[in-house]
């Protein structure tokens, strides 16, 4: 059930996109609400998946992929779209590729991919309930705002409240880049831990007996 719903998000991903770009602005302004519920899924799943006991590697590693997915797609649609800097999603992917290579290893070590921190302050920005919390819900705000803003842009231009329109964007803008910048700061100590880590991995490949033929 958990797994169901973690894969459900794809294809009201698709629809939300779909709409973004094809939907009138009432519509658009309507799309944040849907942002909202998809974001909502990824903590849904997570509830189900303790309350059934379901919680297992698979759903563990398919609610990261996802995620990732979701957060990807929207970072490129809004930049595709002209509602912030192409920056952010080039900044986004690189993070994401660099930190999920190391994480990847999280199962040869026997460790959850935020339990493979070793140093305290690695923990406390990519592993606490705060970090995790104060990302999310900021990712949460930007996704939605800024979905908000193509949709009042649309449907007050030329009127009187075109400048409160812009002042949802310039928010949404500011919003996306702290978002940004709290990833960066999320994903650094994984790559500052990876040598050490790494290392420590090819020592016990060395140490592994070599199989008989």
């Amino acid at each position: 059930m958990a797994n169901t719903i973690t894969l459900a998000r794809l294809p009201l991903l698709v629809v939300i996109v779909f709409l973004l770009y094809l939907g009138n602005p009432a519509v658009q302004i309507t799309m944040a609400v849907l942002v909202l519920f998809l974001i909502f899924m990824d903590t849904l799943d997570g509830l189900v998946a303790r309350h059934r006991h379901e919680a297992g590697v698979l759903g563990s590693k398919l609610d990261i992929a996802v995620d990732r997915i979701v957060e990807l797609v929207l970072w490129v649609v809004y930049a595709h779209l002209g509602l912030i800097s192409v920056a952010i999603p080039v900044i986004v992917i690189i993070r994401g590729g660099l930190v999920d290579t190391v994480r990847s290893f999280s199962l040869i070590w026997g460790e959850t991919s935020f339990g493979m921190m070793r140093t305290k302050w690695g923990q406390r920005l990519v592993a606490s309930g705060f970090m995790r919390s104060l990302y999310g819900l900021t990712k949460a705000l930007a996704f939605c705002t800024l979905a908000l803003a193509l949709g009042l842009r649309g449907l007050w231009a030329g009127t009187p409240r075109a400048d409160a329109a812009e002042a949802v964007w310039v928010f949404a803008v500011v919003v996306s880049w702290i978002a940004t910048a709290i990833c960066i700061i999320r994903g650094a100590p994984v790559l500052i831990e990876a040598p050490a880590l790494l290392r420590d991995l090819d020592a016990k490949v060395v140490q592994q007996p070599t199989a008989k033929r």
